[in-house]
């Protein structure tokens, strides 16, 4: 099984990149906007429509508010088994880092799969900070 980490640190408050990272809802707008395009809500998963066109299901498998940390699977395909999970930490200066990490099967996705996680975390940074500059 391939473990993927990816990490950067948010010129933004904890507080806020966790408020967009629990709105499950709003990937699209609020958390990694242009490498994500769209969410839809379909009962408790998630349809994710990515940049290059790909699209997968996501289930919600825990949100816990006290460690700020939110873990999902996809369901369905391309994976055999895929267990992800995002999480907000406080830096000593206020900032935020955050930590996205991806356990998946088969071990043959791992590289498009670390490429596609890679460019997300710049758009979450983007994206956080952008929300930053406008006050929300």
């Amino acid at each position: 099984m391939a473990y993927i980490r990816t990490e950067t640190l948010v010129d933004t408050t904890p507080e806020r990149a966790w408020d967009a990272l629990r709105d499950w809802g709003a990937l699209h707008e609020r958390l990694a906007a242009g490498f994500v395009t769209d969410t839809t809500i379909d009962g408790g998963d998630r349809i994710v429509t990515f940049g290059d066109g790909s699209v997968v299901r996501e289930r919600l498998v825990a949100l816990d508010e006290s460690a700020r940390r939110l873990s999902w699977s996809i369901v369905g395909g391309p994976y055999e088994h895929h267990n992800g999970s995002a999480q907000v930490f406080t830096e000593s200066d206020g900032r935020t880092r955050f930590v996205w990490i991806a356990d998946v099967l088969p071990d043959a996705l791992a590289d498009r799969t670390t490429a596609m996680m890679e460019l997300g975390t710049s758009a979450i940074r983007r994206t956080l900070e952008g929300d930053r500059m406008r006050g929300r």
